[in-house]
């Protein structure tokens, strides 16, 4: 089978009987063994896929096929799936079938996309190169010895490796857009709110996101169109009106206001080779009319601990309920109630989200709650502030979605400081709730892709990608 690189591609050759969507979902299938050392999916769903695609074939026959017919997706193994395994990438949860779907597969599916399979991720989508997997980690399609980026590496690697032609991360501190920017493709991140969380495993309430990640941007364009909007099984999602997203990618030729944040391109962690790339491209928008300016940011500093401080709290609570009684993994060692507790959950859960848990307890104790969790929601909100008075005088604003590309396995996994350092750029974005987007927009030297970021005001996640479409084209 020929790789198709957009949806739009695969429905000519629907649409012409030059193939069916068994055909197309038999190939992808035949791909993912033929790259299984990559360890990107813990498990195909071979057979409610093909019976999906059988069931697309059908409607498409009949002219009634949904909006996504032809487009096989992957998820990531924090979304769930009614009737089929989700583990988050967790030993505590293996082997756990869900009872129910999210609400985003549920829209999905109803426009007739087809569920192929669950991709790898860093456990409870914590982490930011796929070691943390319970199940071992995802390889980078570019270069096997290398991360692919995390949490959603999975997701980002499968649609890069060309196993599915979209696939469906979570981003809580840039788990969609930093894989995206490690596997060169394009990975977003909604406003807070714009999809729903239900059936979305939570790590941190309050900053996870639905997204997705493919090849281009009108194909997210399109899947966000179909998962956006107000569900009554989330109190965040939403009530807002969802716009054709998919038929408002042209610009019109628009000139946009543009910020850089100065402080991330003069940061002395970024890589010369990206800052050069990232540089050129500001200097062929100003080419092009848009307003290109940069702005101070003098918050840099803050925002890993920041987010650190408030995700691990809420990630404390969160995992709470994973305790070896209700269900999931039980402790064969433990032999009344306190140690059924500790045992099943030390012996459940890996070793970063053990740590995340018992940061986030010790942020939310008393006697720390205040010098803590109190102090870091009032710098959140003053970040929140500092980023709407950026917006109030331009559309978007521009930064390197990471400070390098993907690094080899290993390098950074006994410091987790450093790497907690890769999401120095992309944590902005989950605390201040702004949709943000990362584009694949060049090669380094090292034969490994990298991207660039856009942010946007509020639910503005239209003209966000409306402006993606028009980078991606021209640059």
């Amino acid at each position: 089978m020929k790789t198709y690189n957009s949806l739009s591609q695969v429905r000519s050759d629907l649409d012409s009987n030059n193939l069916t969507c068994i055909e197309l979902t038999k190939a992808y299938i035949h791909r993912i063994a033929e790259k299984k050392e990559l360890n990107i999916f813990l498990e195909i769903f071979e057979s409610s896929a093909l019976l999906k695609a059988k069931e697309v074939d059908e409607k498409i026959k009949n002219k009634t096929a949904g909006k996504l017919a032809g487009m096989v997706i992957a998820l990531k193994d924090n979304i769930c799936y009614k009737g089929h395994q989700v583990s988050a990438s967790s030993k505590i949860l293996e082997k756990f079938e869900s009872l129910y779907s999210a609400t985003v597969v549920e829209r999905l599916l109803a426009e007739d996309a087809i569920i192929i399979g669950r991709t790898n991720c860093d456990e409870f989508a914590m982490g930011s190169s796929n070691e943390n997997s319970a199940f071992g980690n995802v390889k980078n399609p570019y270069n096997p010895n290398c991360v692919p980026g995390g949490s959603s590496g999975g997701s980002a690697a499968a649609v890069a490796a060309d196993l599915c032609l979209a696939a469906l991360g979570t981003d809580t501190g840039g788990s969609i857009r930093q894989p995206a920017s490690f596997c060169g493709v394009v990975g977003l991140k909604p406003t807070y709110g714009r999809v729903s969380r239900y059936g979305a495993i939570a790590y941190a309430s309050s900053f996870d996101q639905v997204g997705p990640i493919s090849k281009n941007v009108e194909d997210s364009a399109l899947i966000m169109e179909v998962m956006a909007g107000a569900d009554n099984f989330d109190s965040t999602a939403s009530r807002k009106p969802v716009p054709a997203y998919s038929k408002e990618l042209n610009t019109s030729g628009k000139k946009f206001r543009i910020a850089y944040l100065k402080d991330c391109l003069e940061n002395p962690g970024l890589n010369p080779e990206v800052k050069t790339r990232i540089t050129s491209i500001i200097e062929k928008l100003k080419a092009d009319g848009h307003t290109i300016e940069a702005v101070d940011f003098p918050y840099l500093d803050y925002l890993v601990p920041t987010y650190y401080v408030l995700t691990t709290a809420e990630a404390s609570s969160n995992l709470a309920r994973f305790d070896g009684i209700n269900f999931g993994y039980r402790s064969p060692n433990a032999f009344d109630l306190e140690s059924t507790y500790k045992k099943s959950r030390s012996e459940g859960f890996g070793e970063e989200v053990k740590r995340r848990i018992m940061l986030g307890t010790f942020v939310l104790s008393a006697g720390y709650y205040d010098a803590y969790y109190s102090k870091g929601q009032r710098v959140r909100k003053m970040l929140q502030n500092k980023v709407n008075e950026i917006f109030s005088g331009y559309d978007l604003i521009l930064s390197p979605t990471t400070p390098g590309t993907a690094f080899e396995f290993g390098q950074k996994g006994a410091d987790p400081i450093a790497m907690y350092l890769e999401d120095i750029f992309t944590v902005l974005a989950n605390i201040t709730g702004h949709p943000a987007i990362s584009l694949p927009v060049g090669k380094h030297s090292n034969g490994l892709p990298f991207g660039i970021q856009f942010t946007a005001k509020a639910f503005a996640d239209g003209q966000l990608m409306a402006f993606s479409k028009e980078v991606m084209d021209k640059y």
